[in-house]
């Protein structure tokens, strides 16, 4: 492109008030990173497994205009299931959140935001259950990501993990991954 473009196109992105910045969804946290390992803190209580089975902590920035709520999904694709494990789902926190504290998830002392709704885990209770894959398995990956949702969920009170899983992906308008890992 010839300078003069450049600095024409560069111009009415300044001039121009229909022009808006938008930053993406990002999803960030003080217990987990990114193609980090987890600690024994976010580690099951159950099935052989002993961690604290603490929920981390998760903060986001840069919400879409129109988004109504948010969901939370953890996830395991290396689980030997056929179909991964699902170790943590929420759905309808209320779009004026925009953090979690460690430990938020857990069922015993949900700290969940007013209007948020658990989803049953693949341990088959609501709230966090921790990493617990099996002994010698491999390095897992949980996908801990954010959606931004147009619009809250309406869920049956029995809602599996893949129809939750269907309905935020037809109503997410952005998303946002912290791929961390775990392995015993």
């Amino acid at each position: 492109m010839p300078n003069y473009l450049k600095s024409a196109a560069l111009s009415l992105a300044f001039l121009s008030p229909s022009i808006a910045y938008c930053s993406p969804l990002s999803l960030t946290s003080t217990d987990i990173a990114d193609g980090q390992f987890m600690s024994k803190s976010q580690e099951f209580q159950g099935f052989g497994c002993d961690g604290g089975n603490i929920s981390p902590q998760l903060s986001w920035t840069g919400a879409p205009e129109g988004t109504k709520a948010f969901a939370i999904m953890a996830y395991d694709p290396d689980a030997p299931t056929g179909s991964g494990w699902w170790h943590w789902q929420v759905v309808n926190i209320p779009a004026t959140v925009s953090q979690l504290a460690s430990g938020a998830g857990n069922s015993e002392n949900s700290a969940m935001p007013e209007g948020s709704l658990s989803i049953e885990n693949d341990y088959g209770f609501t709230g966090f259950g921790g990493a617990c894959p099996p002994l010698g398995h491999g390095v897992h990956r949980y996908q801990f990501t954010l959606y931004a949702l147009s619009k809250k969920l309406e869920l049956p009170a029995n809602a599996s993990g893949a129809l939750t899983g269907y309905m935020v992906q037809a109503h997410a308008l952005a998303h946002s991954t912290i791929e961390a890992l775990y392995q015993r």
